[in-house]
């Protein structure tokens, strides 16, 4: 079992050998820390760590780890017992071990954003193409997905920031179906012409494609909370979502 933990720089992360430091974009590093696992070796997608972001990192695992159980977490966000700000409360081994003795993936709570469904919630905050590119190839080349994928678009409710812990037989379909999906958005839009934030696009795109596959192969999950390590300036963050829902045209921040 072992939860890697994402990361672009030096950070405080458990030694407690159930969490992994990986560096992702290693491949434009000159060194990394000690302990800290590259995510360039091997099968690795590591060079297009600016428009994949962790999912350099989880390609890496899906080609390369070899644990029964494996999980992903970031540099600041960790799945937990409860909610809060304090990593002592983050999920141990026993507690993965009887979560999964249970339910097939562990998750991090849902969040909802109640007034805006997940389709405009995006489109609101990101490039337009690359999520109706991405809708279209789901419909036509991953058709058994696209009933669960339009089920998310209408739900308040999403399982954000690409965090879980499972099996490697389910990671191995979810991976599959995430760059199977992505590889073919890549085909066929411009990345060069995507500025800011919106040049971390398969980053954000698959956000919506954990509950598309979740529910789509019907395996079963348990929500837990999500440990922040960095506190989050909640009126900050919800005056740039109402900014970006009724004031299209304003100056505002997507993610921070």
């Amino acid at each position: 079992m072992k939860v890697y933990v994402a990361t672009h720089k030096k950070y405080e992360i458990p030694q407690d050998g159930l969490y992994q430091p990986l560096m992702v974009g290693s491949a434009m590093r000159d060194s990394i820390p000690d302990g800290y696992q590259r995510d360039d070796q091997g099968d690795s997608i590591s060079a297009k760590n600016p428009n994949f972001n962790e999912l350099t990192g989880l390609y890496w695992m899906w080609k390369n780890s070899d644990e029964d159980v494996i999980g992903l977490a970031h540099y600041r966000r960790y799945l937990g017992l409860q909610a809060g700000h304090d990593i002592s409360k983050r999920l141990d081994r026993d507690a993965i071990d009887k979560l999964l003795a249970d339910f097939d993936v562990i998750l991090p709570k849902q969040r909802n954003y109640y007034i805006e469904n997940q389709r405009n919630h995006y489109l609101h905050a990101h490039a337009v193409e690359p999520y109706q590119v991405m809708e279209d190839i789901i419909k036509t080349d991953f058709s058994d997905f696209y009933p669960a994928f339009q089920s998310m678009e209408k739900s308040t409710k999403a399982h954000l920031f690409n965090m879980f812990i499972m099996n490697k037989a389910a990671f191995n379909d979810y991976a599959a179906f995430v760059f199977g999906v992505l590889s073919k958005v890549e085909e066929k839009i411009d990345i060069s012409v995507l500025e800011g934030q919106d040049a971390r696009v398969f980053g954000f795109l698959s956000e919506r494609l954990m509950d598309t596959w979740l529910n789509t192969r019907d395996y079963s999950h348990k929500d837990v909370p999500v440990i922040s390590l960095e506190k989050t300036n909640w009126f900050d963050k919800g005056t740039q979502f109402l900014k970006r829902k009724f004031m299209p045209k304003a100056k505002k921040k997507v993610h921070f």
